[in-house]
């Protein structure tokens, strides 16, 4: 549902996935979106999901139907995006029959949301500053190859 007051997601909740996402995390956010305490409004996310391998594509399949059949959750909120141009995806076949297309947004539409939503809060120093750069942006993308909350 799209309202402009909508948070973005936290970190917990989105997965960016790539060749080299394993199984483990993709289980853990299929975990986190069927558990029984998910109804706190939060919207999991993979994102990218046709760049998984197909080992982990059919991990992904097993572990949210299998979950899916002992949730006890009516109203989950998972969402799967993948790239509609892809056509050898495991996960595209796999998940085929819950396929929606989202409405397009325009830039403009887009950019005014995340202004909105990336402020640095009045009275809170940048996160941006740590980084001892000449601008002051509120978001910073860190990459490791270690999974983990937070490291």
């Amino acid at each position: 549902r799209h309202t402009n007051t909508a948070p973005l997601p936290t970190y917990d909740e989105v997965l960016v996935c790539t060749p080299n996402t394993e199984e483990e995390e993709v289980e853990l956010i299929v975990r986190r979106a069927l558990a029984s305490d998910s109804q706190n409004q939060k919207i999991y996310c993979l994102l990218g999901a046709e760049k998984l391998v197909y080992k982990v594509s059919k991990q992904l399949e097993y572990h949210f139907f299998r979950l899916l059949q002992s949730s006890t959750v009516p109203d989950y909120q998972f969402i799967i995006f993948c790239n509609a141009k892809v056509h050898n995806s495991y996960v595209i076949t796999a998940f085929d029959t819950y396929k929606v297309t989202l409405p397009c947004y325009s830039a403009t539409e887009i950019q005014a949301y995340l202004r909105t939503h990336l402020k640095v809060p009045s009275g809170m120093a940048p996160v941006a500053q740590a980084f001892e750069e000449p601008y002051q942006q509120s978001v910073k993308f860190i990459f490791s190859n270690q999974a983990g909350m937070g490291r």
